[in-house]
């Protein structure tokens, strides 16, 4: 592993006394005057606003990001438990319709300074090839501005940078990662014995938890609380990864910031900075540059928030593109009954993977795939499971009852991006007097036949592995798209370097900007492209 200390020395600015915060860190950082003119603010600090704040402060840029939620402190805000943990999710009003409409909350909407990837599973694949370009390949989706020879090294920074554990990965373009692979629990046992029952390959990660100690970062303690925050700081996530270098660098976070509309010089054509509103009281901060990184819902919305003489549609909206193409992963979760103890819980919830379905295959009656990786719902999640097979009373009991025998697997199946699945605004206004997002979404068959094949794989494997029971729940994942790269306005928002067609000092750094999302969590991408967009950014060639 390269020197990583010398570009991101994070997990070294931790404190080592059983704590899990560098207050001082927060209490000392620099802060600038709204009438100051910073080089860049960044609305939005999770997974593509805090690499770019990290990057650019640590190349001398003035930078401040606003996030609307807290920053977080792991030793008070986050506790061992689902029901005590919802606070970390985005629960300002939405409207969502459509055929298939997709709920917004706890697996796909982050709050505070570390977005989404605070409360995320931990899971971080490289995109594949093929994903850059599906429709040259599979005549479907969209094709990149650029290929994945060109994200490549940034996938392998950032992997260096949160860490990454797991084995020598045989697909996509095959590669290695920084940490051996964690333990398997009694949940990856099943899945490996089932997939090498039928002669499907699995592989024990990647994923971005400690396996050994990082720094001043504890090693993984299976605690089996991922999702709720990782109180022992095992996981990564931008709060603890990028955030106390960018503040050792000059960089403020200004947190419950709330950006309500992107200012645009009317002679220029520039942006000037953002309006935002903070502890009740509208504030203006003045930039030479902004960054947008609201992710796929708050990004459209924020630019058709911010209209204009120049823009009544919304910011960046001439052809109509802001909103669209927005996609989510379908995610259907199989589980099965075995006689002896699973306790699935015991573990990282996506130990062990395959990604042999990842690409389209010709025999098949749909186009590109699916992934497949252990999930681990805890009891309040694991019980919404069995409620929407229509058990109550005492047969939810029972299941309840019988928790630590069951094993859980899940997919990610690569939904196609449609022009129709966007985010508009609704008539209903936020506590700032804002339009809320409308989302509508609908399926296509494509989409439909992914879930079903997904479906009947992660049966075959735990009917393989011993399972004398399975239920299915169907659900959604992760979002991207909504202010798509393109090469050109007609078809996308932003260009390849992620700065928008129609402003040239405006930027979108976030998961929205992604024409494809394939089968893969999207977090470790959304964090190259923005690295790419930074060093590009810094070096003059996005200016």
């Amino acid at each position: 592993m390269s020197n990583v200390r010398a570009r991101n020395e994070s997990a070294w600015l931790l404190p080592n006394d059983g704590t899990r915060t560098n207050h001082r860190l927060r209490t000392d950082m620099r802060r600038f005057d709204d009438d100051d003119e910073v080089d860049l603010v960044v609305v939005g600090c999770g997974a593509g606003g805090s690499t770019m704040i990290q990057r650019l402060a640590r190349a001398g840029w003035n930078v401040v990001a606003l996030d609307a939620g807290p920053f977080w402190d792991p030793d008070t805000d986050w506790v061992s438990d689902e029901a005590g943990s919802h606070h970390l999710y985005w629960t300002e009003p939405r409207v969502i319709d459509g055929k298939d409409p997709v709920p917004l909350g706890s697996n796909n909407s982050g709050r505070g300074v570390g977005g989404s990837m605070v409360h995320y599973a931990g899971y971080t694949p490289r995109f594949h090839p093929s994903d850059f370009e599906t429709f040259t390949r599979d005549g479907v989706g969209a094709d990149w501005p650029f290929g994945y020879p060109e994200l490549k090294p940034y996938y392998e920074d950032i992997e260096e940078e949160l860490p990454v554990a797991g084995e020598k990965w045989p697909w996509g373009d095959p590669h290695s990662y920084p940490y051996r692979p964690h333990p398997v629990g009694g949940n990856g046992e099943i899945f490996l014995r089932g997939a090498r029952e039928l002669g499907i390959t699995a592989k024990v990660g990647p994923v971005a938890i400690v396996n050994g100690r990082f720094g001043n970062r504890p090693h993984c303690i299976y605690r089996g609380f991922c999702l709720q925050g990782c109180k022992v700081n095992a996981k990564a996530s931008p709060l603890i990864t990028h955030v106390p270098d960018a503040l050792a660098h000059g960089a403020e976070v200004r947190a419950d910031s709330m950006v309500t509309h992107v200012e645009i010089d009317q002679l220029t054509g520039l942006a000037t900075g953002v309006h935002y509103v903070r502890d009740g009281v509208p504030r203006f901060q003045r930039a030479r540059m902004v960054a947008i990184a609201g992710y796929s819902i708050e990004t459209p919305r924020l630019l058709l928030n911010s209209t204009s003489d120049r823009f009544p549609d919304g910011l960046c909206n001439d052809f109509d593109q802001v909103g669209r193409y927005l996609m989510v992963q379908g995610a259907p979760q199989t589980a099965g009954r075995f006689d002896a103890e699973v306790r699935m819980y015991k573990s990282p919830p996506p130990e062990v993977s395959s990604e042999a379905f990842y690409e389209t295959d010709p025999s098949r009656p749909y186009k590109r795939g699916f992934s497949l990786q252990t999930v681990s719902p805890l009891p309040i999640t694991w019980a919404e499971h069995v409620a929407a097979q229509g058990h109550w009373g005492a047969a939810l009991r029972e299941y309840m009852s019988d928790y630590v025998h069951w094993s859980c697997l899940g997919a990610l199946c690569e939904f196609l991006p449609q022009a129709d699945n966007r985010v508009t605004l609704a008539e209903e206004k936020d506590r700032h007097g804002l339009p809320v997002a409308h989302f509508s979404y609908s399926q296509c068959d494509n989409d439909a036949a992914l879930v079903k094949a997904a479906q009947a794989v992660m049966e075959d494997i735990l009917h393989a592995a011993g399972a004398d029971d399975v239920i299915t729940i169907d659900r959604y994942a992760h979002l991207v798209g909504g202010a798509r790269m393109a090469r050109d306005a007609q078809h996308g928002v932003v260009d390849g370097d992620c700065r928008t067609f129609a402003v040239p000092n405006l930027y979108i750094t976030d998961g929205s900007v992604l024409p494809t999302q394939g089968s893969a969590n999207p977090a470790l991408t959304i964090m190259a492209v923005a690295a790419r967009a930074a060093e590009r950014l810094a070096a003059g060639r996005g200016a």
